[in-house]
């Protein structure tokens, strides 16, 4: 095949008869299938491959889109509908008393809504410890996944128990208990049951829905007006996720509408109530996929081998020099010594891979090094969930609920996701600019600098405005009323658009990129380390707790937003020779692992 022998051959490494040698070695062992590994697999048989030359002159596209991920996304929809719907009250839920003479928590058109009435700084806190509990358990889903369960079964189990999660959570907010000690520690239960729900379905619901596009290699294909072109599998997979993220936020934008007016009007057991019911939809459909989904077996212990072979490769490479250690722990040769046909004798009993399943375990490694730096990112998300909740509040809404404005994020998403993939994202291509996942999560991060710029701007006029100045957030009157700045609350737009352009540039890019640079029996694993970025970030936010309230909060949002940027510029000098390497990592030789 024109075009992938040369990655072969650069990524191996190794001379041909040593590889010849331990193919056969591994066809014995009945891992490895007679035809060698270069030919096309059944379904890319009678396709037309590119050849180097048209790599580099012919024009990219993706390929269609299976049905059986629309179907995974809608299961995906329902799950964020109820996680989000339930979120986009905690904030009120937890920081605002119950109203006077109200046994819901409802605050009516012009009231403010609450229950449990523990001040800013406790919702901050619990809304940042649920972030973080629900991308902490995906590690545990994950490993459960590639080595036990697969990634279906365990979607299914994961989806009873957030169901449990959900239904505790209504009991912490019916009348007679809403508002007590009880309905505190009901509310904490519910969210440590949810979260661990969420986090297996989180690590595995991913890569699923990629998995039901099958091809990896890239091929030609004539369009209708006869242009020769290269349908690219990660192209495909970057589609495939930008229409998962569009499903994601149709679910968080029509739950958090309606439960923020659910739980205004009627009360929070309603607003818990209603995403339980529509949850019941995720697993209807899974139970209807079943038999259609493509999905991967378990394959056994990946991790603790995955694990030895990392150590085995480290061998050798310490020095009393802390320069030279990390030199020869980052070069490019690193991995060499841990390719089976490299090992001079006999081999490790739990050597039982070949050199390609080396390659793509290096890559996957990359991959988490890319993930290191998204926590940074993710403090600038994570202030959606919480601060700017509050900060609307202490505006003018006009009635608005003001956990309502957050919707406009989803909102942005919606709309800017299919202008992405019809027009932005084609016209760069059209005029030759590939415009890689990395430079993308680049661009992620200055826009959600951007972000918390706006936010800080709106918080000092707020402070500038406010009866009571820098003390916006408990400004009331004699009779206890709200005493509010007089900015229109839309002036938060900015704020919230620009996140969203980060989701798509950041967010959905590091989806694509955990599930393309895995191992193929990893994705569940590696899915959960980019998850898991987020769980720090929620920790990391812990540290931001004493600035999430009046007077500081203009240096909450300002710290964060130069955080931010640094980290973005810092982010493209280390990255950009791995930039550099996109087309050779996603056309990798698949590896063989016999378990």
């Amino acid at each position: 095949m024109a075009g992938l022998g040369e990655n072969a051959v650069a990524l191996a490494e190794v001379q041909p008869h040593e590889k010849l040698a331990y193919d056969r070695t591994l066809q014995k062992k009945g891992t490895i299938s007679d035809e060698t590994s270069d030919k096309a697999d059944s379904i890319h048989e009678g396709l037309e491959f590119p050849t180097e030359e048209e790599l580099i002159t012919l024009r990219r596209v993706s390929d269609t889109i299976p049905w059986t991920a629309y179907m995974i996304a809608v299961v995906e929809l329902a799950e964020r509908f109820s996680y989000y719907g339930a979120n986009a009250v905690f904030v009120n839920f937890i920081q605002q008393p119950l109203p006077p003479n109200s046994t819901t928590g409802a605050g009516g058109l012009n009231g403010q809504s609450g229950a449990l009435g523990r001040g800013q700084q406790m919702s901050t806190g619990l809304t940042t410890f649920y972030q973080f509990w629900c991308y902490v358990t995906p590690i545990a889903g994950a490993y459960v996944a590639d080595t036990y369960w697969g990634r279906y079964k365990t979607v299914c189990v994961s989806v009873a128990i957030a169901m449990l999660g959900h239904i505790i959570m209504i009991i912490s907010a019916i009348p007679g208990i809403i508002g007590s000690n009880a309905s505190v520690g009901l509310f904490i239960l519910s969210l440590i049951v949810t979260g661990a729900g969420t986090g297996g379905f989180k690590s595995n619901i991913s890569p699923l829905v990629a998995e039901q596009y099958c091809r990896t290699k890239m091929f030609i294909s004539t369009t209708k007006s006869g242009e020769r072109v290269i349908v690219d599998p990660s192209l495909t997979t970057s589609r495939i996720y930008m229409y998962f993220y569009l499903f994601i936020n149709i679910g968080a934008l029509i739950g958090q509408i309606g439960m923020v007016y659910a739980e205004k009007f009627v009360g929070f057991w309603l607003a818990y109530t209603l995403p339980t019911v529509v949850f019941l939809l995720s697993p209807s459909v899974l139970w209807y996929g079943h038999g259609k989904y493509n999905t991967s077996p378990p394959t056994g212990s990946v991790l603790a081998t995955a694990i030895r072979v990392w150590r085995y490769a480290m061998r050798g490479r310490w020095s009393w020099n802390p320069i030279k250690t990390v030199r020869n722990l980052t070069a490019d040769d690193f991995w060499e010594g841990a390719k089976p046909s490299k090992v001079v004798g006999e081999k490790p009993a739990w050597m039982r891979f070949d050199d390609n399943w080396v390659e793509e375990l290096r890559r996957g490694f990359k991959a988490c090094s890319v993930f290191l730096w998204f926590p940074i990112y993710w403090l600038s998300y994570n202030q959606l969930n919480n601060n700017l909740t509050s900060q609307a509040a202490t505006m003018s809404t006009h009635g608005l609920p003001n956990d309502v404005l957050s919707n406009l994020d989803p909102l942005a998403l919606i709309i800017f996701i299919p202008l992405c993939d019809v027009v932005f994202y084609p016209a760069l291509f059209r005029y030759g600019i590939n415009f890689r996942p990395l430079q993308k999560i680049t661009w992620g991060f200055y826009t959600g600098a951007a972000a918390m710029v706006w936010a800080a701007v709106v918080q000092h006029y707020i402070y500038k405005t406010n009866p009571c100045g820098y003390y916006a957030a408990t400004c009331v009157d004699s009779n206890g009323n709200p005493m509010v700045s007089p900015l229109n609350v839309w002036i938060q737009s900015g704020s919230y658009v620009l996140i969203a352009f980060s989701e798509i540039f950041a967010s959905i890019t590091g989806l694509e990129y955990a599930f393309t640079k895995a191992p193929r029996n990893m994705r569940s694993l590696v899915m959960s380390m980019f998850l898991f970025t987020n769980a720090v970030a929620s920790a990391l936010g812990e540290a931001f707790v004493s600035l999430s309230t009046d007077p500081l909060l203009v240096w909450n949002y300002g710290s964060i937003a130069v955080l931010c940027g640094i980290s973005g510029i810092m982010f493209w000098i280390v990255v950009r020779k791995l930039n550099s390497e996109e087309d050779k990592l996603n056309n990798m030789t698949e590896g063989r692992f016999d378990w």
